[in-house]
């Protein structure tokens, strides 16, 4: 990287004028707020530019400990929560498997039973709130339909979101050891179990940050995203879903970096080609499904462990490019991010970042008020040509699922993290703290006493999953997880109704997914840890 070019190695040019952009025509690549191809924005200005849902990533410990975490977010002013799994649950382990001990709760709630999912939501105003999920598709929609239903609220109100990560989610972060075959099942499953019995919720969240935050550029990001929701709609269609039926009801979640006028641009062209990709290739024609909503989280790895109060600095300049360019959804990483998950005081400084940004600097009050300028307008459609190009070198390389299945996007993210850690070590992407304007470790101290609070493993949720096992009524959690092998046998039944069926019977997260990995003819457990549950 050069400093004459975007993180995506984009050249820059000194100043821009009308000759960047005399190719524009506004009906065609512009168009007004909330009118195709929303490159300006998902809604028209009188429906409130500035109105997106202020946020925070949470989860830790215990359901409980998570529970009080969301009520003190809502109380100080959040209007949606986002609940992360730990590592093992993403992993789709149960909080007493061997392997589990030294992670449960440190890096997200530990989530493995229905009641887990009960104690979570407690008293929250589920038919007044949306939910984001970075859960496993299955077991958190389920867990999500059957304690929101238990407390009569039907599953038809509940909105929010899921991530779907059935492409690279084994190289770099989500690890499941499922095949992919499986994977995509399971995300087409939800997605259509959704389009029926959940319509307010997004069940198809592309989850772009976590790709992005395996070191690639803003073309690398959303290419590899567009690459898995082409593949993802295709399915859908295959299977004789309407477009239409789940098209509205699609959302984005982007990464937002430090490359600011780049990131606004990357957001501009991710709606503009989304518009044009549902309506030109897959026929969508209810307006809704052409407009997709985009939400995002500031970027986790543009943050330091070096002087972290640094990264409220970051945290405000990405928020404020995400406000600029339009968002429906904004988290803020917490400065602690580098040391653990966010502490009180930094879920506190991200919430009123954001509140100061809405109501302090009028910043959003007008949809797109960077559009028109001669940079962004260039750089929009740059962005977008690069994307669309390189979205069509993959799938010139023959079935996007035949790559995945070969591991041939790990050499992707190998390729960037590489990347990424030599900019920094050789200086070309500049880090105040890191590799310009660092200070002596005995200087560094501010607030480092609230950063550098470690978190245990929680042995709570551990003996917890014990004595649920234990106490479980055994033959009605085998006769409901011989319904999930039965399900999963049959490639033309959704599985979620057996998911629902099994949690509701007190089956665990790593009881349903040994099922599910034996019924595909991997190892139940992916360590030979844990017996099978049948």
């Amino acid at each position: 990287m050069t400093e004459r070019a975007t993180r995506s190695r984009i050249p820059l040019k000194p100043v821009y004028g009308p000759g960047d952009v005399a190719e524009l025509r506004y009906d065609e690549a512009l168009g007004d707020p909330g009118a195709f191809p929303f490159t300006r924005g998902r809604r028209p200005p009188e429906q409130g530019a500035s109105a997106w849902i202020q946020r925070e990533l949470s989860g830790e410990g215990t359901p409980s400990r998570s529970n009080a975490q969301l009520k003190y977010l809502i109380g100080t002013g959040a209007t949606g929560i986002d609940v992360i799994g730990d590592t093992p649950t993403m992993a789709y382990l149960d909080a007493d498997h061997p392997a589990a001990a030294h992670a449960v709760g440190t890096q997200g709630v530990s989530l493995c039973c229905l009641d887990d999912y009960r104690q979570l939501y407690a008293d929250l105003p589920l038919d007044g709130l949306t939910v984001s999920q970075s859960l496993p598709p299955l077991f958190g929609m389920a867990g999500f339909y059957l304690a929101a239903r238990e407390r009569g609220i039907e599953p038809a109100r509940l909105r929010g979101s899921i991530v779907q990560p059935p492409f690279y989610c084994e190289d770099c972060g989500y690890a499941t050891h499922m095949p992919f075959p499986l994977r995509l099942r399971m995300t087409a499953d939800s997605i259509e179990f959704a389009s029926r019995e959940m319509p307010r919720f997004h069940a198809f969240l592309e989850d772009t940050y976590y790709i992005s935050d395996g070191g690639l550029d803003a073309v690398e990001e959303m290419a590899l995203g567009f690459v898995e929701i082409r593949h993802v709609v295709r399915e859908l269609r295959r299977r004789g879903v309407p477009v239409d039926a789940f098209a509205p009801r699609v959302a984005i979640l982007v990464n937002c970096g430090m490359d600011f006028f780049e990131e606004i641009a990357k957001i501009r062209a991710t709606r503009r080609l989304y518009a044009r990709m549902m309506r030109d290739e897959f026929g969508a024609r209810d307006p809704r499904s052409l407009a997709v909503n985009i939400a995002s989280h500031t970027s986790g790895l543009s943050l330091t462990a070096q002087q972290p109060v640094n990264n409220i600095v970051r945290g405000a300049t990405q928020a404020l490019a995400l406000a600029l360019a339009g968002v429906q959804g904004i988290e803020i990483s917490g400065f602690d991010e580098a040391f653990r998950t966010p502490s009180p005081e930094a879920h506190l400084v991200g919430l009123r970042t954001q509140q100061v940004i809405a109501l302090e600097t009028n910043a959003a009050r007008v949809a797109d008020p960077l559009g028109g300028s001669y940079y962004v307008e260039a750089l929009t459609d740059e962005l977008e040509r690069r994307i669309r190009e390189m979205v069509a070198r993959i799938e010139g390389l023959g079935d996007p699922g035949a790559l995945c299945d070969r591991g041939w996007f790990r050499g992707l993210f190998q390729d960037a993290m590489e990347r990424h850690a030599r900019d920094v070590r050789e200086g070309t992407r500049p880090q105040v703290g890191v590799n310009v304007h660092r200070m002596a470790a005995h200087e560094d101290t501010l607030l480092r006493d609230v950063a550098e609070q470690k978190i245990e493993p929680s042995r709570e949720q551990v003996g917890r999953i014990r004595e649920h096992k234990r106490s479980q009524d055994s033959r009605g959690v085998r006769g409901a997880l011989a319904g999930v092998r039965r399900a999963a046998g049959n490639p033309g039944e959704n599985l979620m109704p057996a998911i629902i069926a099994a949690t509701a019977a007190g089956a665990t997260i790593g009881e349903m997914a040994w099922v599910l990995r034996a019924a595909y003819g991997v190892p139940g457990d992916p360590f030979g840890m844990m017996e099978s549950p049948l």
